[in-house]
């Protein structure tokens, strides 16, 4: 196609901006349209929004704010922009993306390609052996929060299409719809649950702490993930000097560090003598405390270590009880197998990277609700749990990778838990 608009954006960009969008599904925005909604009429669609935006006339719809409940309590405020614009800002995504990925530290790990929350989870396991002090923070309302003039700086010291540029200034002050339906005309920060937000964020928190720290304390590593970072000391001094320098920085650059989820941990173990009050930090899903470990020669001792943490298992035990599972009597073990395997492969495969046999917590929860589902289904478990634990130890053995926890720990031991 010939390109006649202000704008070199080709029409395959927008497409391939669209098959990013379908991939990571999403809800609808406030004109309701679903993704499938939106491909009856792909063509004509995807054709409608590279017109307006490479003319230069694409204006970004209100964001639908929606409520979800924090792990800890509480509710957050996401933003959910519409399927179209979804798609408008993965177009400028693309864009930007590649050139911002090359300023970017390498300790940053939230939302950037080929890094993970498990990479940053790792990295630290390995700085905590090497460092016996972390300093964790949180920062409060981080995507609520981010101060437009910084970011605007930013944006234009890297930034250098006219396109992108304009669509990001109409994506920083779009207005959004509260959950009860009324206008917020928005002063600051970047929708969370945006495409384009995540990438801003980055960028924000690059200058604000991933090259500040890199400049002013050079001797702490640190992981960042987003809004949430652990650095490394080695004595608890440099530790409370750093978090104070941390937080007069946060506060230089219009943001709050989140007293609840900040503080300076000891990494305590065999070899860590010292008492201190706080020697456990949680980052990513992930808790950071002493745990009993055996070393390649058998002997047994206490090493600083991940393990899924005590909310992430309280979530998925809940996301569990939900699917009540000794009511779905209609259908056979299979078919569970088919329902739940998926969420079930995820949480191992996050969840699984680092002392993997807490999981068996969240697993053996799982297989006492196929012992209810065994005995409400058949009538000859009702009042006899003992065949109904056989039956299910039977079905352990002849179908080990019915169920990717079966395949991973080899058996369950929920008979030993206190199921009957």
């Amino acid at each position: 196609m010939t390109q006649t608009k202000p704008f070199e954006i080709s029409m395959r960009k927008v497409l391939e901006a669209y098959q990013h969008v379908k991939a990571n599904q999403g809800a609808a925005g406030i004109d309701d349209e679903s993704i499938e909604m939106f491909e009856a009429d792909l063509r004509g669609n995807l054709y409608k929004l590279w017109n307006r935006m490479a003319s230069g006339s694409y204006f970004p719809p209100p964001v639908k704010q929606v409520e979800i409940p924090k792990k800890n309590g509480g509710a957050r405020i996401l933003g959910i922009p519409t399927v179209a614009d979804r798609v408008a800002q993965a177009v400028v995504k693309a864009r930007i993306e590649g050139e911002l990925e090359e300023l970017f530290h390498p300790d940053s790990y939230g939302y950037r390609p080929n890094k993970s929350a498990a990479d940053a989870v790792a990295v630290t396991r390995e700085r905590c052996w090497k460092h016996d002090w972390v300093v964790e923070f949180d920062i409060r309302r981080a995507f609520d929060e981010l101060d437009w003039d910084l970011m605007r700086r930013a944006v234009r010291k890297h930034v250098k299409d006219p396109w992108s540029l304009l669509y990001i200034e109409r994506w920083l002050t779009a207005s959004a719809v509260s959950p009860d339906g009324q206008p917020v005309q928005r002063t600051k920060g970047v929708p969370q649950g945006s495409v384009i937000g995540p990438v801003l964020m980055n960028l924000y928190m690059h200058y604000t702490f991933d090259a500040w720290m890199q400049r002013e304390h050079p001797q702490n590593p640190f992981a960042r993930y987003a809004d949430d970072a652990v650095a490394h000391c080695r004595s608890e001094s440099e530790a409370t000097a750093l978090m104070a320098s941390i937080g007069a920085r946060l506060k230089e650059c219009k943001l709050d560090m989140h007293p609840e989820k900040s503080g300076v941990v000891y990494c305590k173990d065999d070899n860590r003598p010292l008492t201190y009050p706080r020697i456990q930090f949680t980052f990513l899903g992930y808790t950071f405390r002493p745990r009993k470990a055996k070393a390649r020669n058998g002997k047994a001792w206490t090493a600083f270590l991940p393990a899924v943490s005590a909310t992430a298992i309280k979530r998925m035990r809940r996301r569990i009880r939900e699917w009540r599972l000794p009511r779905q009597t209609s259908v056979g073990l299979h078919e569970l197998a088919r329902r739940y395997n998926a969420t079930l492969r995820g949480w191992l495969n996050y969840y699984g990277h680092f002392y993997k046999s807490v999981m068996q917590q969240v697993f053996d929860h799982f297989d006492r609700g196929l012992l209810r589902w065994a005995r409400r289904k058949y009538r000859k478990f009702a009042k006899n749990p003992r065949r109904a634990l056989a039956w299910l130890k039977k079905m352990v053995s002849r179908h080990p990778r019915l169920f990717i926890h079966w395949l991973a720990f080899g058996k369950i031991t929920v008979w030993t838990m206190g199921a009957v």
